[in-house]
């Protein structure tokens, strides 16, 4: 075994307990890994970042509030540790880390794919100290290509408009040149186009399942199959909603939602 300080220093930075307990299980099984800190938020994580000064950092993506992105906005691009993004099934997320040659692992993680995560990991960091320069480029795109995540949605009806929280929508439709917002018993119609208002949400918890509707995956109660190959989401109140989209997908979004 290698001496205590040639350990690889690891933080894990994950919203979900779920997600931090089944990576910490896997990494306790490496005798070579000395797990620094865990944080579930993003403020936690710079402040541990910076304290910690780690060698690796697993790095969750989707977080609410400051996501991953965020947190290596706030860091020292000069001290920047390894980085490995964490990710729910995110097929554009995926592409933008496998076009970088970035390190990258889906939930849920497996034991033989962090095993390789490791191996590239201990050998970046035994061949070269300095941040990737695939990271920075990354970093920079994302940055000047992602605007923020929107809170609110505003609603404009005659001479008044008023501000609909996006954790206060259950579900989104499309209708023609339009989208309805469906909150609670009442229904917002703003004219806007669904991959326009998609783009505004926070990618954490809301999903486009189909073509004409986007779920808030926290009021998501149930999957059900209604016929071979169709699909229904339940929400908390009742409403049906019907998917399109792969499945398996939609069910890793919503343990990780």
């Amino acid at each position: 075994m290698r001496c205590r300080e040639m350990k690889l220093r690891v933080i894990i930075v994950d919203d979900e307990s779920l997600a931090r307990d089944r990576l910490r299980r896997l990494l306790g099984s490496d005798p070579e890994i000395e797990i620094v800190a865990e944080c579930d938020n993003g403020q936690s994580a710079v402040e541990s970042i910076r304290i910690e000064r780690p060698e690796l950092v697993f790095l969750d993506v989707q977080m609410p509030g400051m996501d991953g992105f965020d947190v290596l906005h706030a860091l020292d691009t000069n001290q920047l540790p390894a980085i490995v993004f964490v990710t729910a099934f995110d097929q554009h997320a995926v592409r933008a880390f496998e076009e970088h040659a970035l390190d990258y692992l889906l939930k849920p993680t497996t034991r033989g794919r962090l095993a390789k995560t490791l191996a590239r990991a201990r050998e970046r960091a035994q061949s070269s100290p300095h941040v990737p320069q695939a990271l920075l480029d990354f970093l920079a795109e994302h940055k000047a290509a992602v605007p923020p995540a929107a809170r609110r949605i505003a609603v404009r009806t005659g001479e008044r408009t008023f501000f609909v929280s996006t954790d206060e929508i259950d579900w989104i439709e499309a209708a023609g040149n339009y989208v309805v917002l469906h909150v609670g018993k009442g229904t917002h119609i703003l004219r806007e186009t669904m991959s326009g208002l998609e783009s505004q949400l926070p990618n954490a918890f809301f999903l486009r399942v189909s073509r004409s509707a986007i779920l808030n995956l926290r009021r998501v109660k149930e999957l059900q199959s209604i016929a071979p190959g169709e699909h229904v989401a339940i929400l908390q109140d009742g409403q049906r909603v019907p998917i399109t989209r792969s499945l398996r997908e939609v069910e890793e979004r919503l343990r990780f939602s």
